[in-house]
């Protein structure tokens, strides 16, 4: 089911440098025949996905709702007025008594846990403070928050509202709309609605897409501008965040879903496989990766992969993307293990060791790291704590999931006494006059006359 490779051989590195290559992938639409029928439906021609999106993001961004509704009815078959665009707060309460009460009692819970640790993040990140030098942090006015809308509607991905919400809002941010796709009435999932409840919100759109980051980067004459835009969302969500970055900040640029397991013979492969497949079953664009310091592991893993993949409901969907963007990697220790792991800087890590506490010092880039049989990436996604907006395509090198601090601007505050302005003064001038900059220097000198 999945390749066995030896890491550093020719087969694995171009394994390696096509998991990589799937964030780039997008430009293949162009050949897809259901793609080409909406683009030509839409723009007239078929355009690349980054010409498609950079021309609803303008759009949007000159001709507001007018240009919203277009696309909404475009893109999600639906046909609505102005004044709907807007979700009214008795909607949302009215869509309380539809759900049922064992899913009101699980969203509770997920949202005190994730409530919890996003304030005990910033109870440890306190400010610098000093007499002279100091750093405040403040949140951003308004954060715009993309909820997806699941799989045709049907698939409401309530886990993305508390997820992305309660950050924003353990960061003290004071106003936060939230915007999500309608279903072909208009009409949103209770249980999206419940979730929004659940969090305090009462500012939600009907909008979804390119359109909808659009909207909320530029603003329109129904949805405010905000300072910052986070939240999931497909590839076109993806190339809309990257078109209005520096108009408005963004969280990440978050790829198709992945994984990554080290593990051992004292871990159980059914627990590894099934946690490989909950991966899989995402988008056939998903990664999932076995590292492992035994074969007779891997082999026993890959049969159970073969029998788990007969009952699932969306076995296509995950062989497809196991034998493309799947692998075994065989490694001679469980230090090459980890170093493998940082090479490929997966949004998800699980190390099933007979001691994974052991490895964690050595890993350096990870989305999340999960340690142990009791903590499969699957708790991450609904009810651990964390946010599960998290890197992917290997960008964890350099970045770093959703948290409250994404919310967050730091800001020095100097305030220098005369004493210490006479220990630097000198100093500063020679380093003004160095770079030619006069004007710099006398805005010292004329403080020392």
């Amino acid at each position: 089911m999945l390749e066995i490779f030896c890491p550093g051989s020719t087969a694995c590195e171009e394994r390696m440098k096509t998991i990589r290559g799937r964030m780039s992938e997008w430009a293949g639409l162009t050949e897809n025949k259901d793609y080409r029928i909406t683009s030509k439906r839409v723009f007239g021609s078929v355009l690349p996905p980054d010409e498609a999106v950079r021309r609803i993001v303008r759009d949007v961004r000159d001709n507001g709702d007018k240009a919203l509704l277009s696309y909404t009815k475009a893109f999600d078959n639906t046909d609505m007025p102005q004044e709907r665009i807007q979700v009214s707060p008795q909607e949302i309460e009215q869509s309380l008594q539809e759900v049922p009460e064992e899913f009101k009692s699980a969203l509770k819970k997920a949202v005190s846990r994730v409530e919890t640790f996003q304030r005990k993040i910033l109870d440890s990140r306190k400010p610098v403070s000093g007499t002279e030098l100091s750093q405040r942090q403040t949140a951003v006015d308004r954060a715009g928050i993309y909820i997806p809308g699941g799989i045709g509607g049907d698939t409401p991905l309530v886990s993305s509202v508390y997820m992305n919400v309660i950050p924003a809002q353990a960061a003290g941010v004071e106003d936060i709309i939230v915007c999500t796709p309608p279903g072909p009435d208009g009409a949103l999932s209770p249980y999206m609605c419940a979730a929004l409840s659940a969090c305090g919100i009462t500012r939600v759109f009907r909008a979804g897409g390119a359109q909808a980051i659009a909207a909320m980067a530029y603003g329109t004459e129904t949805i405010p501008r905000a300072d910052i835009v986070a939240g999931p969302g497909n590839l076109f969500v993806m190339l809309a965040k990257k078109e209005v970055f520096g108009q408005a900040g963004i969280d990440l640029l978050a790829g198709p879903s992945e994984i990554c397991v080290i593990a051992d013979t004292t871990a159980d492969p059914a627990c590894a496989a099934a946690d490989l497949l909950s991966q899989a079953e995402h988008d056939p664009l998903s990664s999932s990766i076995l590292i492992t310091d035994s074969r007779s592991f891997a082999e026993q893993v890959n049969d159970e992969i073969s029998r788990r993949l007969q009952g699932l409901s969306r076995s296509k969907t995950a062989e497809s993307a196991l034998s493309r963007y799947g692998a075994v990697i065989l490694t001679d220790s469980l230090a090459e293990a980890a170093e493998t792991a940082n090479r490929i800087a997966p949004e998800h890590l699980e190390i099933m060791t007979q001691e994974p506490s052991a490895l964690v010092p050595l890993i350096r880039n990870a989305g999340t790291v999960f340690l142990g049989r009791s903590s499969p990436e699957a708790l991450g996604d609904y009810i651990a704590g964390p946010s599960h907006t998290l890197p992917t395509g290997g960008t964890a090198r350099f970045s770093s999931g959703l948290s409250a601090e994404t919310f967050l601007k730091r800001t020095s505050v100097i305030s220098i006494s005369e004493k210490t302005f006479e220990e630097l003064s000198v100093d500063a001038m020679v380093l003004a006059r160095t770079e030619g900059l006069e004007a710099h220097r006398d805005s010292i000198s004329v403080r020392t006359e």
